[in-house]
């Protein structure tokens, strides 16, 4: 395919420019080799703030991640906080994974942030990510960023920001920022020359400032301490968790850890894996393998910037499952407010906080417990936004979402698999007190509440042209919605980019009471309900399925699990998703 006129002059501004001459000649490669396809993907869009951030792979143009983007980016964002907090002070903190190239580009953006005059607090090393947000709030910074892409395969990077409270931006900073971002029009306009004097480096006497925090989150010391020895293996698939996640389970007192050698090493290359995602069975097998060979009680894992976990766990027959991201936020919700209730720690104002596309079965368990509980869009942004909103009148607890992330306590405001790390064990810990493991424990947790199944589809979608059709699938679904879905009546339309709930049999519509967020859900008559949302971060849209049936005994956990798989197989070929 041609290049358009407008890609062309693209193109043309970055060989003509102040750009490096590795990146000129990889560009002029393209020309001249006639790679239309690929000049067009790296040059079609500038990248842009998503549910994560700026995330993109790396390489030469504005569609990607290099030391121009990120410099625009950094820019932007010095311009934005100089107008937001004038005649003032203004610091940030920065820290960065282990992927290829983020300690250079955490380099170039505390540079850029000194030449204007604002400063940078960064890492002398890799960090987790939540460390990053709480070192926002633990030194009185206005804003912070952390070099990362999560769990996305190696060829990507990213630049996650945030705002004053340790959250991730949000409107209108997260629009004013691209704003400003977009009034740039070339890298000479970018203050890329460093100002060592106000760059300062962060080490060991944060790590203890948060592990402290982390620490003050156990609720049962007691059954640790019987349970020391529970055995553990963790990897840190090639990341940033290597750093915290050892010394935080040897605080709560755990004392056979068992570390994946093979993983344990920082790389950006991620030799061992296809990709450092801990939702993946794939990921995981080593840590797998090495708990068969141990006869462990627990698998922990963590992605390369330590946001998200994974874990495994033995089912009746001995066998080592993984725990998906709904069944691992329901246990931690059940663990956290039964043993906060033994405790005698329960306040009236406690609450939880889950989001549209996480499994309701957290709702079920709050309301069984009397705690009150709030959903938000997808992101960790937003339930900070219910703890900001809420501070000093409500109590928050805890809080996650279905992809494998989980905040527990307020003193982070992102989601913190360090902290998950540790509590999740110190659970296993009780469980094992009472005689159960962790996989008993949740079917238990289902017979109380009914066992919800949740899965999820995502279909990839690359380029110019698989961003169009994402948005094409979505004008599709609102213009045409289905009526039945697997003979189902579809009940309830929930659009929440209008913000409107239509109830489809009696035409009533009331506000969804969130921001607008393109996103549509479908209600069935019997409960189920399917969610299609486009990715703020990736090319894809995802389809997410929840099922549910009332679970009457333990020993028909298995039959019963099957039932309700069968069910979103059908809803799947139903909706021609396959």
């Amino acid at each position: 395919m041609a290049l358009t006129p407008d890609l062309h002059q693209k193109v043309t501004t970055w060989l003509t420019g102040n750009y490096d001459a590795e990146t000129k000649a990889h560009i002029q490669e393209l020309l001249d080799s006639d790679q239309d396809e690929a000049l067009s993907d790296a040059f079609y869009r500038d990248l842009e703030f998503g549910t994560g951030g700026l995330r993109g792979i790396m390489g030469a143009g504005s569609n990607r991640m290099n030391r121009y983007t990120l410099g625009m980016a950094t820019q932007g964002l010095s311009n934005y906080l100089l107008k937001s907090f004038p005649n003032q002070e203004i610091k940030v903190a920065l820290a960065y994974d282990s992927r290829n190239n983020s300690r250079e580009f955490a380099r170039i953006a505390a540079g850029i942030f000194s030449a204007n005059g604002i400063t940078a607090y960064l890492f002398e090393d890799l960090r987790p990510t939540p460390e990053l947000s709480f070192a926002i709030r633990h030194l009185g910074c206005q804003s912070g960023c952390v070099i990362t892409a999560s769990h996305n395969p190696k060829e990507y990077n990213g630049y996650k920001v945030y705002w004053e409270d340790g959250s991730q931006v949000v409107a209108p900073h997260d629009r004013n920022i691209i704003a400003e971002v977009a009034a740039i029009r070339s890298p000479d306009e970018v203050k890329f020359q460093a100002d060592e004097s106000r760059i300062h480096p962060l080490g060991q006497e944060l790590d203890a400032a948060y592990l402290a925090e982390v620490q003050k989150l156990s609720i049962n010391p007691a059954a640790i301490q019987r349970q020391h020895d529970l055995k553990i293996v963790y990897t840190p698939l090639h990341g940033t968790g290597i750093t915290l996640v050892p010394k935080v389970l040897a605080n709560f007192g755990f004392t056979n850890v068992s570390i994946v050698a093979a993983q344990a090493t920082p790389d950006g290359d991620f030799p061992t894996v296809l990709s450092p995602n801990p939702e993946e069975k794939v990921a995981m097998q080593m840590a797998l393998d090495q708990a068969q060979q141990l006869d462990a009680d627990l698998v922990l894992a963590t992605d390369p910037d330590a946001d998200r976990i994974g874990i495994g766990v033995k089912n009746t027959a001995g066998e080592w499952v993984l725990l998906n991201g709904n069944q691992t936020a329901a246990l931690l919700t059940q663990y956290l407010l039964s043993a906060r209730k033994e405790a005698g720690k329960m306040t009236a104002q406690d609450y939880i906080v889950y989001t549209i596309v996480t499994s309701d079965v957290l709702g079920d368990i709050a309301r069984h417990y009397g705690v009150k509980a709030y959903q938000t869009l997808t992101g960790f942004k937003y339930i900070a936004g219910i703890i900001r909103d809420l501070e000093g009148r409500e109590n928050y607890i805890g809080g996650g979402e279905e992809s494998y992330g989980y905040m527990i306590g307020d003193f982070v405001r992102d989601k913190d698999s360090v902290s998950a790390c540790a509590i999740i064990a110190e659970m296993a810990a009780v469980a094992k007190d009472r005689g159960q493991s962790l996989y008993e424990a949740m079917v238990q947790m289902y017979t109380e509440h009914g066992l919800y199944k949740e899965d999820l589809i995502s279909l990839t979608k690359k380029g110019q042209r698989g961003a169009e059709e994402i948005q094409e699938m979505m004008r599709h679904l609102r213009a045409n919605p289905p009526k039945t879905i697997a003979s189902q009546p579809v009940v309830e339309l929930r659009d929440y980019q209008t913000g409107w709930i239509r109830n489809l049999q009696t035409g009533q519509e009331t506000p969804t009471g969130l921001e607008s967020s393109n996103v549509l859900q479908f209600i069935l008559a019997d409960g189920s309900k399917v969610s299609a949302r486009p990715s703020g971060t990736e090319p894809k849209i995802k389809f997410y399925f929840s099922v549910r049936n009332p679970l009457k005994s333990a020993v028909d956990f298995d039959q019963v699990n099957q039932k309700l798989g069968d069910y979103i197989n059908l809803i799947i070929e139903d909706m021609q998703l396959k």
